[in-house]
């Protein structure tokens, strides 16, 4: 497997046209993490990234996803009802766990494979204007299995609306 690093720069926020190129595949090179493509590419940007950052100084990632009252989800969770699924917020912070992995420079592709707790406390619904997501890493394992595992909070206009701990990601590595 290539290593990440000698295709990708890691930086410290990404542009949404960059998060883009990474849905394209290849951004950490090939076999590497990769965002999902819209309209499951849950975030417009990455506003911070660190390897020590945090709430247990092993590395966090913030993201942020700008609601529009037309966002594909509104219309078809709940008819009447308009709200964002709980289950994109969980996963967008999987999804940025995956991508954390890959800047932080490990190889593979990223795979959700579990979650310890989750509480929602509040909606996302299109009256919302911003969502931020906030993920801290717990622990990394690195070598023949990478795992990452971490916990986040989904934020509505700055309100704590979701709490989930003990997410985790591991990284596949693919087989020729």
């Amino acid at each position: 497997m290539p290593n990440p690093h000698d295709f990708h720069t890691p930086q410290p926020s990404y542009t949404r046209d960059e998060l883009l190129k990474s849905s394209d595949g290849g951004y950490f090179g090939p076999g590497n993490a990769q965002l999902p493509a819209p309209p499951m590419l849950m975030m417009d940007r990455i506003t911070e990234i660190s390897l020590d950052g945090g709430e247990f100084g092993k590395g966090h990632i913030v993201g942020e996803l700008d609601i529009v009252p037309d966002h594909w989800f509104f219309d078809c969770h709940y008819r009447g009802d308009a709200m964002m699924p709980g289950s994109l917020g969980l996963d967008a912070m999987w999804q940025m766990v995956g991508y954390w992995l890959g800047w932080s420079g490990s190889p593979g592709k990223g795979r959700a494979i579990g979650v310890g707790e989750v509480e929602c406390t509040g909606t996302i619904t299109p009256e919302t204007r911003r969502v931020r997501y906030e993920v801290a890493m717990r622990m990394v394992r690195r070598g023949k299995l990478v795992l990452g595992i971490a916990d986040g909070r989904v934020l509505a206009d700055g309100i704590s609306i979701f709490v989930a701990k003990d997410m985790r990601v591991g990284l596949t590595k693919a087989t020729d």
